[in-house]
């Protein structure tokens, strides 16, 4: 009997031992998969509270539990939690009582990255209107085109951006739109300020019923992806996918404890849902930045003792060119959260700056699929989960780059590819992975859509991104699809840029595109253009309009011009 007490111990102690050898990531697919499923099981019963748990509420009870730790960080500035809440509380009364503003409705804001942009939009959410988040590097069209899409009748903006907004005031005006600066004067007739309103009214907490009506499929949030027509689209984020963002922040295994540093753009899901949401969520504190500057990355991380940074792949490109220095290594910070990073720049970063884990995830604003790199492989962002896969049914499909759409066999069905081939990413809609579409855009959302793709009558979501899954099931980015690039971490919309050169009075014909420059991420942008007949190339008048009218990441850096048409 002893011997087979010892064989049965032996084969228990011998068993992960044997599953790690034959399935390498065994353990840590199942626990990625758990923490799933604890998180989808929690938002789902948030869901059939009443009133709905929102973030919002997450946010309260920090607030109320830890009033007075640090939430919100910025240059020489510290907000605890209950500032915070109390300025947005007054925030929320002015837009009520000052603005005329009920719960449902949306206001656009133009800002940089600011505290006033935090506790703006939580005044929003406690009184249930959405927030429509401008992209302050637009202008003109674009601007005008972003801010009526999402039916907002309130802009409130920095005075920083008043150029901006004195060109398209004569048009907001005529719309009947309420314009305000985030400031407690105004130097621009026809623009009111906002803050002087905040500051005369109670910081007393706000009643519920001031959004009694917020479900989780109420807007909550516009946030702005590149348009393939050319102008922008406004992906419409409810409230229960702002539970998304945040928890993957939570997922990545950020805590309470942890100084989150992010120094991307607000308007942006990186930086709101998954940064300032996650620390929401949390209970972390956020450090913000205006903009990013590799000079003084670390300085800020050593100053504010930061443990977490989010990143753009470009951004710690930046970080490795950057001069050596004899403190690199100097810091608190463990981990990085984001997207876009190239296989080398990741070795020489944590070669020079240390072992800081880093947590590469695939996701798109608007998108209905995600992966996180949970086992931190390098250049992938994610692995194919198999308890996953039973819940959530994505492919990939090949792909005719040519024609731009997906390949179809004989019976009119798309072809998955096999591993180690690129393919496009699909994924199926579904209660569990919905595609709530853009605002003011059912022409965009419906080209979103594709049909009958693997049997007559089934409905995906076409991401729009060319990945590739190697033979251990880890999942790689390989390119976009479509009228768009990715420059500076921002999309770029071929058909805007080309618009808008379009519109110079020697240019015939124009075609946009992105190409490759050795040691950048993304595309830069090449402009090829045919000349008018009789007419001279003038490069300063080129270059002067390009800059008035596109935001710096969307300028061609490169022109070709053709004697032939741009498009043969």
């Amino acid at each position: 009997m002893l011997p087979v007490i010892y064989a049965v111990l032996a084969g228990v102690l011998l068993l992960p031992l044997l599953v790690n050898l034959c399935s390498p990531y065994f353990f840590q697919d199942v626990s990625y998969f758990l923490r799933l499923a604890r998180m989808a099981w929690q938002v789902r019963s948030y869901g059939q509270r009443r009133p709905v748990r929102t973030i919002l509420h997450a946010f309260l009870e920090r607030a109320q539990q830890s009033p007075h730790k640090p939430f919100l960080i910025f240059r020489d500035q510290t907000l605890s939690y209950v500032q915070v809440d109390r300025r947005s509380n007054q925030v929320a009364r002015a837009l009520r009582d000052r603005l005329g503003l009920r719960q449902g409705e949306c206001v656009a804001i133009f800002l940089g990255n600011e505290p006033a942009y935090v506790w703006l939009w939580l005044g929003l959410a406690k009184l249930g209107c959405a927030m429509a988040c401008l992209n302050c590097n637009i202008r003109g069209k674009s601007l005008l085109h972003c801010f009526q899409c999402c039916g907002a009748k309130v802009l409130l903006a920095s005075p920083e951006l008043q150029e901006a907004v004195e060109e398209v005031l004569p048009s907001l005006k005529k719309d009947g739109v309420a314009i305000y600066y985030v400031s407690r004067s105004s130097n621009t007739d026809g623009v009111d300020s906002f803050l002087d309103k905040v500051d005369e009214v109670s910081a007393e907490s706000i009643p519920e019923s001031w959004r009694s009506e917020v479900t989780f499929f109420t807007p909550a949030l516009y946030i702005y992806t590149s348009g393939t027509t050319g102008l922008p689209k406004a992906a419409m984020i409810n409230h229960l996918r702002t539970w998304y963002g945040a928890n993957l922040a939570a997922t990545s295994g950020i805590t309470e404890n942890d100084v989150v540093y992010t120094t991307l753009p607000l308007y942006h899901s990186a930086a709101l849902l998954v940064g300032l949401h996650g620390c929401i969520l949390t209970g972390a504190t956020v450090v913000l930045r205006s903009k990013f500057s590799a000079s003084q990355f670390w300085d800020d991380c050593r100053k504010y003792n930061v443990t977490v940074i989010q990143y753009i792949g470009e951004l710690l490109r930046y970080l490795c060119n950057s001069p050596q220095k004899p403190n690199d290594r100097d810091h608190k910070v463990r981990m990085a959260l984001g997207n876009g990073l190239r296989g080398d720049v990741w070795r020489e970063f944590i070669k020079r700056f240390g072992d800081i884990h880093i947590y590469e995830f695939y996701a798109s604003t608007e998108g209905n699929i995600g992966f996180m790199n949970y086992t931190r492989k390098v250049g992938a962002v994610g692995r194919v989960n198999y308890l996953l896969r039973k819940v959530i049914t994505y492919e990939l499909i090949k792909y005719d780059v040519e024609k731009d759409e997906p390949v179809r066999d004989g019976n009119g069905y798309c072809i998955k590819v096999p591993k180690g081939e690129v393919g496009l990413l699909v994924c199926r809609i579904t209660q569990l992975t919905p595609f709530s579409g853009y605002a003011g855009g059912k022409t965009q959302t419906e080209k979103k859509k594709l049909r009958d793709v693997f049997k007559k009558g089934d409905l995906y979501f076409n991401s729009g991104d060319l990945l590739m899954m190697d033979h251990e099931n880890f999942i790689y980015f390989h390119d976009r699809v479509g009228d768009t690039f990715r420059w500076k971490g921002e999309n770029v919309a071929t058909t805007e840029v080309a618009d808008i050169v379009g519109l110079v009075d020697f240019v015939q014909e124009v075609n946009v595109y992105g190409v490759s420059v050795p040691g950048h991420e993304g595309r830069i942008g090449m402009a090829s253009i045919k000349m008018k007949e009789d007419h001279e190339f003038d490069g300063r008048k080129l270059f002067k309009h390009v800059a008035d009218y596109l935001p710096n990441y969307a300028r061609p850096r490169f022109l070709r011009i053709q004697t032939l048409s741009p498009h043969m």
